[in-house]
């Protein structure tokens, strides 16, 4: 009997906090945050390609590059007339002797030149030709997958919305953690500063090895696109009046 007279008390006594509690609460001011994800199968690849080569003249070391990075690009041109081109890193730099026993001397003996050329480009389904074609010029230095920009612009609005619709929700958790009505909740202020598309690439796989043949044919490769996930951060100011 006096377990359940006490027990009584306790759950009188809640039923009469809950209003006091939610009266304290009155005008308070709380900061939430709401997040979001989507994710796409990537549909763009960025390889990168180049050509080094060495000789004691560095003239012969320079041809050699430009006519093999040359022929390289009208390869790829070919094979992809949609892809996006840009050549950089072009260098050229001396390659010392180890310096004789008891001396700091050292001289050049030979040149080292090289460049790179980047390759952006949406068929990935003859990517893997494609690269096995460039690599009997040029090597692979590079090359991963990623969402292309109309891709993301059309998730944008996804991606938002989904960090909208859970900073919602935890709202109304907080509320009735309150005691409030979440309907009482009016916001101070949004912030999607913090939203940008942040990018999380999920591997499916890794490209198979490319193995040289005879006659400098090379093996095409398999590669594995994956997906990307952006996410999207919410925050808010909320008042409870």
């Amino acid at each position: 009997m006096k377990k359940m007279l006490a027990t009584l008390w306790v759950l009188f006594g809640i039923m009469f906090c809950i209003p006091v509690f939610s009266q304290q609460t009155k005008g308070a001011v709380i900061t939430v945050s709401g997040t979001g994800e989507v994710s796409a199968d990537n549909d763009q690849a960025k390889a990168t390609f180049f050509i080094e080569e060495q000789d004691k003249d560095k003239t012969v070391a320079a041809s050699r590059v430009n006519k093999k990075m040359k022929d390289g690009t009208e390869l790829l041109k070919k094979l992809d007339p949609d892809g996006k081109y840009t050549t950089r890193g072009y260098y050229t730099y001396p390659v010392y002797s180890e310096p004789a026993s008891g001396t700091r001397t050292r001289t050049i003996t030979s040149w080292r030149v090289g460049q790179y050329l980047d390759l952006t480009t949406a068929n990935i389904v003859q990517l893997p030709a494609t690269v096995a074609a460039a690599q009997q010029i040029l090597a692979l230095n590079d090359l991963h997958f990623e969402l292309a920009e109309d891709t993301i612009k059309k998730l944008e609005e996804k991606r938002l919305a989904s960090a909208y619709k859970n900073l919602l929700e935890r709202i109304q958790v907080i509320a009735r953690a309150m005691g409030r009505d979440p309907a009482e909740a009016t916001f101070d202020s949004l912030d999607f500063e913090g939203s940008g598309p942040h990018f999380q690439p999920q591997l499916r796989g890794l490209a198979a090895p490319a193995m040289m043949k005879a006659g400098n044919v090379v093996e095409e490769t398999r590669f594995e696109p994956g997906e990307t996930r952006l996410y999207a951060t919410v925050l808010a100011k909320v008042r409870f009046n």
